[in-house]
């Protein structure tokens, strides 16, 4: 079938469709042109990544699309329901991504302890020996991850693999997942590679109320609901000098309710991944000097797009495609 790859697909993923006979069109298209294009070239399977928002005015224009994919996570940028509801089969690659996003809040908890994000800016007009000094004494109270807690607020694929790394960091870890809390349970198995063995830990699940004044580090990892996970309340409910890293939504934490929090030293210092507005942040977020930022990048590295490309090309391999 014809397949447009809107945002693009990795090499191996367009090598995997193509020599499965597909026709895959890779340049992106603007949204004002996506539903002639789609048109114009009989296109059935429309792939996608964040950039590309399929909603119902394009769904209703298209109606030769078969097939949509969001090559990631979530579906937030899908119209979902709408799309069900004509027919259409939706689906992601849920799995492709866990590593990449994990690596990157590890990553930026690293560099929050050590306050890497801030010095990189402010160390290239570090010339002198009075800067330099003046800096060295700044950030000479960095702390260390090991025995601090890490609260991970939705424990799915990608949480469970934070889990991982920050075990392996010898960090204490909480889960806060309410649908597996509504279920009954009250820890969840992790398995921790260490070395050539694995080793089983039972990471207690407990309420946000619960978790939020034991925890030294957040990390957030549920999709888009509209309304935050972590706001003025939950902020005031946290002991001071936390750290808080988002890479799942822009959203899910109040920026206004974050920055208040690290205007009063109540979040020692945050990192953003995703961003309301994006890709059009906001000035006042981008500029602030205890935020650690990335460029929307948490899926973004080689092996990741690999996967994902392929776990596509795997999916689509499995539907059935009349002649």
């Amino acid at each position: 079938m014809v397949i447009l790859a809107n945002d693009g697909i990795s090499p191996a993923g367009l090598t995997a469709l193509q020599a499965a006979g597909h026709t895959v069109f890779t340049e992106f298209v603007p949204a004002e042109d996506l539903a002639g294009f789609i048109a114009e070239n009989r296109v059935e399977c429309l792939l996608v990544r964040s950039a590309t928002k399929v909603r119902e005015p394009l769904i209703s224009a298209c109606p030769g699309l078969r097939y949509i994919g969001r090559g990631g996570v979530g579906t937030d940028n899908i119209d979902v329901a709408f799309a069900q509801d004509r027919g259409i089969v939706v689906f992601n690659t849920p799995a492709a991504s866990s590593q990449s996003v994990a690596e990157l809040v590890m990553a930026h908890l690293f560099g929050l302890a050590r306050f890497l994000h801030d010095s990189n800016r402010r160390m290239p007009a570090a010339s002198d020996a009075a800067a330099f000094n003046a800096l060295k004494k700044a950030y000479g109270k960095g702390t260390e991850l090991r025995g601090k807690t890490l609260t991970i607020i939705g424990f799915g694929r990608i949480g469970q693999t934070v889990a991982r790394y920050a075990l392996g960091s010898g960090m204490n870890v909480l889960a806060v997942d309410p649908s597996r809390s509504a279920a009954g349970d009250r820890s969840v198995a992790v398995d921790v590679p260490v070395g050539t063995h694995t080793v089983t830990v039972e990471v207690p699940l407990l309420s946000l109320a619960e978790a939020l004044p034991a925890t030294d580090a957040i990390t957030v990892h549920v999709p888009a609901v509209g309304t935050p996970v972590l706001d003025a309340a939950e902020f005031a409910a946290m002991k001071n000098g936390v750290l808080v890293v988002n890479t799942a939504r822009g959203g899910v934490v109040d920026e206004d309710a974050l920055l208040a929090a690290l205007d009063s030293g109540r979040v020692r210092a945050a990192a953003l991944d995703v961003f309301v507005g994006e890709p059009a942040p906001r000035e006042d977020v981008l500029a602030h000097p205890r935020i650690s930022l990335t460029p929307h990048t948490g899926a973004a590295t080689v092996e990741a797009q690999d996967r994902i490309g392929e776990e596509l090309a795997m999916i689509i391999a499995g539907f059935s495609v009349p002649a």
